[in-house]
């Protein structure tokens, strides 16, 4: 059963997403962009481990640790990429 401090987390996690993704599509800049995908990837990753919490299983917080190393893999070639964007417009 959902308690109502749950419920508060979820509701905070979910307006997270709302302006990660926001700021995702309206952001001027491709590196706003990547460090809004990270944010989201840091709040998705959060809400694996509040899952885990609710649900008591120990195999969400290996889901979380895994998503984690893969998300900071992706940031890490997202802003190689950018850059090596970067340097060719010099």
């Amino acid at each position: 059963m959902i308690d109502w401090l749950d419920f508060v987390v979820l509701s905070l996690l979910a307006l997270g997403v709302i302006f990660t993704v926001i700021r995702f599509v309206l952001g001027p800049k491709l590196s706003d962009r990547v460090v809004a995908l990270d944010t989201f990837n840091m709040i998705i990753i959060g809400l694996i481990v509040f899952l885990a919490l609710v649900f008591d299983s120990k195999l969400y917080l290996d889901i979380a640790i895994v998503y984690a190393v893969l998300a900071f893999l992706e940031t890490i070639v997202f802003a190689r990429y950018l850059e090596g964007k970067n340097n060719d417009n010099s």
